[in-house]
């Protein structure tokens, strides 16, 4: 779940390995670049962490980190039946 604090909507994602991870990053990276809103992101191992704000606005929250935020819980989704098999 998203959480908006500071700024920022914030989100830590737990996958079974870094491989995992990785593929999720992947997928976050097309997304993002096609909307060319680009996450802060750290990955440790089977890890993610992504925080979203808009630059463009002095660093806020606004419907682009909305809709971002968005399409990265439907890969979560997508990445977590894939690979983890659940439903």
């Amino acid at each position: 779940m998203w959480i908006e604090e500071n700024n920022q909507l914030k989100r830590n994602f737990l996958f079974k390995d870094f491989k995992t991870a990785f593929a999720f990053m992947t997928e976050v990276a097309a997304i993002a670049e096609e909307m060319n809103h680009h996450p802060k992101w750290a990955n440790e191992y089977n890890k993610v962490e992504i925080h979203l704000s808009t630059h463009d606005a002095g660093n806020m929250v606004t419907d682009k980190d909305r809709k971002l935020a968005l399409a990265i819980d439907k890969v979560f989704e997508k990445i977590k039946t894939n690979y983890f098999n659940l439903k």
